[in-house]
């Protein structure tokens, strides 16, 4: 048990609510409000922790949602079976009345939610080239006259090629236009997270008010509402309302609307009505160009031999040389100020060398059967062994990352699989390689070796 605080006899000491609220962080994520910091744990009597909230909206919520969260989280940490009782001055501790909640004693993070963007990502220093000029024009087209141009406009590509930057371009645009303009911008995971809360909370009419009232809604990352059925309805809905009053919508993913696993029909037919654009990888040309526009905005001095080989080196998205450009720029100044082709060399971890040749899947997937020790037919058959499914995944995301195959034809060469499964592949090692430092070097290493032709 913890030793109690300065608080008073049977307090529950600091360290150990610290400890309390990183479990249930770690746990229950899906159960915090930014609000958990301020909750008192008051004192520890009787078997029960009582805890002191700041206002009966409050209670009522814990009370709901949180109180088996809470418990396993105490006694995970005392080693003691304690429940929990969530109270506040009000009320003489009863929590809400029925239907207070409709009050909202404390704000929801939708009605409070502000116009949050990064002030380089406008149209200005975006490098346009063949990988994304309609996408391009199609947003310049839309900032410049919202909902009357393309809605909605639909932008996908692999990540790091600009969606983002375009996407914020828009809101740039309509924000400092002559006429004011409400404009949310949000992801995917946000609109979700704010749905599941207007559900607890008993709020669903203020939701609805703040998505159905604005003249342009921008979704980045669209494709987080897979496997939300209730989300995908109330988007559903959202979509249809903004769009009969002719209010601009954009979004976001890394996947055409077709593409996107478990998106309800309706949704991928609404989301094709405008222009579906497609970013692809940039070119020698773009690259070269992207590394200068970069770098002057940092004010940073690149010879043009520098340019050329940071681009031949890094092939596959516009953040990776981004961090080229930071690296550089660190290292240059531990040897002072000078950036060479030698120190470039190094930026990238890699010395001098031709450009990397075509891939084909054939050749990843020789490569990655040899790695793991696997027949290639396996690889390509039906077989779900654990044995022969991470081979297989991995093969999947190497194609996609190093190919400019579709989801679809890369599934044909795995026994005729379809595009959702090898996207279910891509994001089930994106995930392993975010939890796990060895797999993402490995993958790493594996892609080095695809890249070289060995």
């Amino acid at each position: 048990m913890p030793s109690p605080s300065r608080n008073g006899p049977g307090a529950f000491n600091r360290e150990a609510w610290g400890q309390v609220l990183a479990r249930l962080r770690a746990e229950h994520h899906e159960l915090l409000r930014g609000w958990f910091g301020q909750l008192v744990p008051e004192q520890l009597n009787g078997g029960t922790l009582h805890i002191r909230a700041a206002n009966p909206a409050q209670v009522e919520y814990l009370k709901r949602f949180c109180g088996s969260g809470f418990a396993q989280a105490v006694q995970a940490v005392t080693g003691r079976l304690i429940a929990v009782h969530f109270y506040c001055n009000n009320h003489n501790g009863q929590g809400l009345v029925e239907g207070s909640l409709v009050s909202h004693a404390f704000p929801l993070s939708f009605e409070t939610s502000s116009l949050r963007l990064n002030p380089e990502y406008t149209f200005e220093n975006f490098v346009t080239g063949p990988c994304n000029r309609l996408a391009h024009a199609a947003a310049i087209a839309v900032g410049d006259a919202p909902g009357q141009s393309y809605n909605p406009l639909f932008i996908h590509g692999d990540v790091g090629l600009g969606k983002t930057h375009l996407l914020q371009g828009i809101c740039h645009t309509v924000d400092h236009g002559h006429q004011p303009a409400n404009i949310l911008y949000l992801t995917g995971e946000d609109f979700t997270n704010h749905f599941l809360e207007a559900v607890e909370c008993g709020a669903l009419h203020s939701f609805r008010d703040r998505y159905r009232h604005v003249d342009v809604l921008v979704i980045d990352d669209i494709q987080f509402l897979a496997e939300r059925e209730r989300s995908q309805e109330e988007f559903f809905h959202t979509f249809n309302a903004l769009y009969q009053e002719q209010k601009q919508i954009v979004l976001a993913s890394d996947a055409p609307p077709n593409e996107i696993p478990t998106l309800e029909e309706r949704l991928v037919s609404r989301f094709n009505w405008g222009l579906v654009a497609r970013i692809d990888k940039p070119c020698l040309e773009t690259r070269m160009a992207i590394l200068r526009k970069k770098a002057r905005l940092r004010c940073i001095d690149l010879p043009e031999s520098v340019v050329h080989l940071v681009a031949s080196r890094i092939v596959s998205n516009t953040r990776e040389l981004e961090g080229a450009i930071t690296k550089l720029d660190l290292l240059s100044q531990q040897i002072g100020g000078v950036i060479d082709d030698a120190l470039a060399a190094q930026a990238v971890n890699e010395s001098p060398q031709v450009p990397p040749p075509n891939i084909t899947i054939a050749h990843i997937i020789d490569v990655v059967a040899r790695h793991y020790r696997v027949k290639v037919s396996d690889i390509q058959g039906k077989r779900r062994t654990k044995s022969i499914t991470l081979p297989r995944q991995v093969c999947m995301y190497l194609a996609r990352k190093l190919t400019t195959l579709s989801l679809g034809e890369i599934g044909g060469y795995f026994g005729g699989r379809d595009h959702t499964t090898v996207l279910h592949a891509r994001q089930k090692v994106l995930a392993a390689a975010q939890n796990d430092k060895a797999f993402q070097e490995e993958l790493e290493a594996l892609a080095e070796q695809i890249k070289r032709g060995v």
